[in-house]
């Protein structure tokens, strides 16, 4: 390193991407400053992934309980205490390391706290100081996209995280957003007797995945948990009432403009890529879908590369990691690899939960790439009758070649049925080799077994 820089590496932002880049770089050697501004771990320790999996787990516990009186439970006495699932999820939190730079500080990386400007392509202000480097990783993440709704800054909303964070659950819940977010708090809320209320400016929930998803997880919704289902909604104001404690929701609908009281409006509308850091100084571009990379994660400045959410595109903590380790990797080597996301997993974690790998049908449509699918319902399996729980299927793509490309599962262990799917997607595998692969018959992952025995035909 030349004396003129104070180190090899900084990377700004310690969520999922730029925690494994620093961690790789100070592993390979490097000597790797790690800036943050908000609370260390990132939003995926303390805001997201572990402590809404924490309060989820939860309330899919005390839905089951209460409807297991036909497995012989008895649940009439059934109760939850709420402070007690509260210091739950702070505890997943703080066991994950969230908040905390210990992880970081005994990897031999130096740690600053606050908010990091570029003054040039090589120097970096951070409060007081200012640190130069001749690499950067760029991993700031995203904030929060309230769109167009008039009234939010004026009006008591919540995040998501914030709406996990409360002191109890509401009586009554207006959610904004139909996507992955705002279903899973809807299913969460309804679950702990919470009268919810979701909207959706597409026409079905879960846009983003295949019809039958939305179609399924919006029955399962109105007709079992009493979730009002608002879709091909646009809400457009949100304000005070004159009643105290309560809310109003503006929307159109059907070309009608109507009104909703609530005692909570909870925005899961959807983030923007976070690139607030002076990024003209240092020469690099960006738009409002995020920082412009290649397909090696390097932005124009060939020293500077970018991963996570900063970037755009879908947001999970495991495709954030795998970029920020990718990132690192190319900055620090001749050989690059190109990113590659065969085989990544969306998950949303409703009950029955949504997992997707691969390509959806809607995208071999538009992309007119041939296919075949087979479409199974959850009766197929012997799990289905054990659990009692038929709201479900899964779909299975394969190319012209037989090789597995994609697949969406709804049912109550999704994540862990795809697995395999994803394995099969990212290694070319075909649908003879996945349904020649012994399935325990009992269980959910049957259905990956069923599906492509069926393609094989």
């Amino acid at each position: 390193m030349s004396k003129k820089f104070d180190y090899d590496l900084i990377v700004i932002g310690s969520g999922s991407a730029g925690a494994s880049a620093a961690i790789y770089a100070s592993n390979a050697g490097l000597k790797t400053a790690l800036v943050e501004r908000g609370k260390w771990g990132g939003s995926s320790l303390n805001y997201t992934d572990i402590p809404s999996r924490a309060l989820f787990e939860f309330a899919h516990l005390y839905r089951k309980a209460q409807n297991g009186a036909r497995f012989g439970i008895s649940s009439s006495t059934l109760r939850y205490n709420y402070p007690t699932a509260q210091n739950w999820r702070s505890l997943t939190s703080r066991r994950a390391g969230a908040g905390s730079k210990k992880a970081f500080e005994a990897a031999k990386i130096a740690c600053f706290s606050g908010f990091a400007s570029f003054l040039s392509p090589y120097e970096l202000a951070v409060k007081d100081q200012i640190i130069s480097a001749p690499r950067f990783i760029i991993a700031t993440g995203s904030k929060l996209n309230t769109g167009d709704i008039t009234g939010t800054e004026s009006t008591a909303c919540l995040t998501p995280a914030e709406a996990l964070a409360t002191t109890r659950p509401p009586k009554t819940v207006f959610i904004v957003g139909g996507g992955s977010t705002g279903v899973e708090l809807a299913n969460y809320f309804a679950e702990l007797g919470s009268k919810v209320t979701i909207a959706e400016i597409a026409e079905r929930l879960l846009p983003h995945e295949d019809e039958e998803v939305g179609t399924t997880i919006a029955r399962y919704f109105e007709t079992q948990l009493r979730i009002k289902v608002l879709t091909e909604s646009r809400v457009i104001a949100v304000e005070k009432s004159v009643k105290p404690g309560i809310q109003r929701v503006v929307f159109r609908r059907g070309g009608q403009e109507k009104t909703v009281e609530t005692a909570t409006i909870v925005l899961a509308t959807g983030s923007n890529p976070a690139t607030n850091l002076g990024l003209e100084n240092a020469g690099v571009s960006y738009d409002i879908d995020g920082i412009t990379v290649d397909n090696y994660l390097r932005t124009k400045v060939k020293h500077i590369y970018a991963a996570g959410d900063c970037i755009g595109g879908e947001s999970s903590a495991e495709r954030a990691a795998y970029e920020g380790v990718l990132a690192a990797s190319n900055l620090l080597s001749k050989a690059k690899c190109q990113r590659s996301y065969d085989g990544f997993i969306r998950v949303t974690d409703t009950f029955p939960s949504v997992a997707t790998s691969g390509l959806t049908e809607h995208e071999c449509v538009d992309k007119r790439i041939p296919y075949k699918k087979v479409v199974l319902p959850l009766s197929s399996v012997s799990a289905a009758n054990t659990s009692d729980f038929l709201t479900g299927f899964i779909k299975l793509l394969a190319d012209h070649k037989s090789r597995v490309i994609g697949a969406t599962i709804v049912c109550p262990e999704a994540p862990l049925a795809i697995q395999e799917v994803a394995l099969a997607i990212r290694h070319k595998l075909t649908v003879d080799q996945l349904s020649s692969t012994p399935h325990v018959a009992t269980t959910w992952s049957e259905l990956v077994r069923l599906a492509s025995s069926k393609l094989v035909r």
